[in-house]
């Protein structure tokens, strides 16, 4: 196992440590079900703001409940093994429930990040974060680029060459 991909009380164990030492954790979270550019413009973006990003990904039950029966197109292993293999990102954990809500009151990170498609006002766990101190931050959205546009693309792709 990748020693990035950490249990959600690793996480915590973690985030004591980077407290610790003083140092900033930035944290976000979504489906990450097929990796592109708007992801790696906007992990690299969310790194910058602290000394360590954690990412925590949707389960594959819960991205179901979220995105329906297709989804994810890659199972919760595989997606947690290609973000940790990023530089910008410090560590990959797995949470099950539909919102990160109680994982992110859990660890309290110092930055809080989710993309620019996202109102401060919707972003799960804001009032955790600003009550503990910490910052919470919508990061500009690439436009053009999301899984489902790939993957209405791939569809429609595989429907022309038939």
């Amino acid at each position: 196992m990748n020693e990035k991909i950490l249990t959600p009380d690793e996480a915590r164990a973690v985030r004591e440590s980077l407290r610790a030492q003083g140092r900033r954790l930035v944290f976000t979270n979504g489906c990450f079900d097929i990796l592109h550019v708007g992801h790696t413009r906007y992990l690299q973006a969310a790194r910058s703001l602290g000394d360590a990003l954690l990412v925590a990904i949707n389960s594959d039950a819960a991205v179901r409940s979220l995105k329906g029966d297709s989804r994810p197109v890659m199972n919760e292993r595989e997606r947690a093994e290609m973000l940790a293999a990023l530089g910008a990102v410090s560590y990959v954990t797995i949470f099950d429930a539909l919102s990160p809500r109680a994982l992110i009151a859990r660890l309290l990170p110092d930055v809080l990040v989710k993309g620019g498609d996202y109102g401060l006002d919707e972003i799960h766990g804001r009032e955790e974060v600003e009550a503990a101190g910490g910052r919470v931050l919508a990061l500009p959205f690439v436009e053009g680029v999301s899984t489902s546009d790939i993957i209405e693309r791939i569809r429609t792709s595989v429907a022309g060459d038939k």
